[in-house]
């Protein structure tokens, strides 16, 4: 029987058994070199979902196993350290107004006709009762001041190509210690990203849709919400009209404009 040397040596490449076992591991080394790298990636998945200024209408579909209903808010984002949204529909909701200022919240009831501030363990607490945190509504920090990237391979989702990339967390007290995203090689948009606890549990999964061109980015108009730890479809936000980078008065920023 031959030994694994003998076997090497009679092969037919010119460079012998061993050149042709090195030839191999350096033309499997170049192919993993065709990733891009992660900071890459997510340099424009930022470029294509942050912006200085955003002023957006949506509706936010909450259901549950027995029931659904449908809110409609219009919010105005300044960067990633103000945000303020009033909310439209329904009746019942009309007036209830959010104020998002660096890392502080507050809520106006025009039912109590009380401001109340949202902090410490509440800001985990449920949006107007969908999947999502006020924690999550008031993280849009661009992900690489929050993570480092590596690019770990290729799927398609969706009929598109993606590059999957696992994020882990490089500051601490973030709400996700790490992230695994479906990024579209051609569009770099995430088509879904999924969340997890330092533990390695799987907490929320986002799954986003109807990719549309807006003002030159690729932005989605569409995601799912799903918070994994709950039973239930999830929380379906659909945006209706979005600007992007257009100016917003900083009386929207004010306390006073809560009431």
């Amino acid at each position: 029987m031959q030994t694994m040397n003998q076997k090497i040596k009679s092969s037919n490449s010119p460079f012998g058994g061993w050149g042709a076992f090195f030839m191999l591991c350096i033309s499997m080394s170049g192919f993993a070199q065709n990733y891009p790298t992660g900071k890459t990636i997510l340099d424009k998945v930022d470029n294509n979902m942050s912006a200085k200024t955003r002023v957006l209408t949506a509706s936010m579909e909450v259901g549950t196993e027995r029931t659904k209903r449908t809110m409609v808010s219009k919010t105005y984002g300044e960067g990633d350290h103000k945000g303020y949204t009033e909310y439209l529909a329904p009746a019942r909701e009309k007036g209830t107004k959010m104020l998002k200022l660096e890392n502080q919240l507050w809520i106006y009831s025009p039912a109590t006709d009380r401001t109340i501030q949202i902090s410490g363990h509440m800001l985990r607490q449920s949006v107007m009762g969908s999947d999502m945190s006020y924690e999550d509504m008031m993280n849009d920090k661009p992900l690489l001041q929050q993570y480092k990237a590596e690019v770990t391979g290729t799927e398609t989702m969706d009929a598109r190509k993606c590059w999957v990339v696992t994020l882990t967390a490089i500051i601490p007290d973030i709400n996700y210690f790490s992230r695994k995203m479906w990024v579209d090689t051609e569009r770099f948009v995430p088509l879904k990203e999924d969340m997890f606890a330092k533990s390695g549990k799987l907490l929320k999964r986002i799954t986003f849709s109807n990719i549309q061109k807006v003002e030159g980015r690729w932005f989605p108009m569409a995601f799912l919400y799903k918070d994994m730890l709950k039973e239930g479809p999830g929380t379906k936000m659909t945006i209706q009209e979005i600007k992007l980078d257009t100016p917003i008065p900083a009386s929207y920023f004010n306390l006073g404009n809560l009431k």
